[in-house]
């Protein structure tokens, strides 16, 4: 999302009762993930090294004490991931080629087209998380009147949104430069994440 998306929700953040570490880690379920490659389909490149990450319910919502938005937020900053958002997924064909992100579903359900118009669409729940890698096409196609997202960025990368296909050519090469976070946003320095996002070496 773009930046003053980021600043009203950083002000929500300065205000908001947050779980404490002990709290937030019952809260989180060791889930594993389900892996997705997706290739480039000729409009969106995806990515060439790392799969899209579902984590199907990762997060227990159902306490009182907490917002849902407010548990996964606090979920993905302590893991290092920020410049988090709160709001809906846009519904046309967009990527980031220069950095990753992950989204939290907060609350609804939704169906969200992942790897272009050519890849898979994935039905998503409250509790659920998905971490798309830099070039993955996705978009909105339906959802419920209430359902909500968090997003949020690893520490290194800068946000930008690619739509248009004569960005392809210098959007692939920007897109296999962006590096592997440090952490899991769901699951922190050990989460599965580190061992899925593994660059395969090329065969000669």
């Amino acid at each position: 999302m773009p930046i003053k998306d980021q600043i009203k929700n950083l002000a929500k953040k300065f205000v908001e009762d947050h779980p404490d570490a002990a709290t937030l880690r019952a809260l989180v379920r060791a889930r594993k993930p389900t892996a997705i490659r997706f290739q480039d389909d000729g409009i969106v490149p995806n990515n060439p090294h790392f799969p899209v990450l579902l984590y199907r319910g990762a997060v227990n919502l159902k306490t009182r004490r907490f917002a849902p938005e407010v548990i996964i937020d606090t979920m993905f900053d302590r893991h290092g991931w920020g410049r988090s958002w709160r709001d809906t997924v846009y519904d046309f064909v967009h990527y980031h080629s220069q950095i990753h992100e992950v989204m939290g579903v907060a609350r609804g359900t939704a169906r969200i087209e992942c790897g272009g118009i050519k890849g898979r669409i994935l039905s998503v729940k409250a509790g659920d998380v998905l971490v798309l890698p830099a070039g993955t096409g996705h978009r909105l196609i339906e959802s419920g009147r209430d359902f909500l997202v968090v997003g949020a960025y690893p520490q290194e990368g800068t946000y930008d949104e690619c739509t248009d296909t004569r960005e392809r050519p210098d959007a692939s090469k920007r897109i296999a430069k962006v590096r592997k976070p440090k952490t899991d946003p769901v699951l922190g320095a050990g989460g599965p994440l580190l061992k899925s996002w593994r660059i395969k070496p090329s065969r000669s």
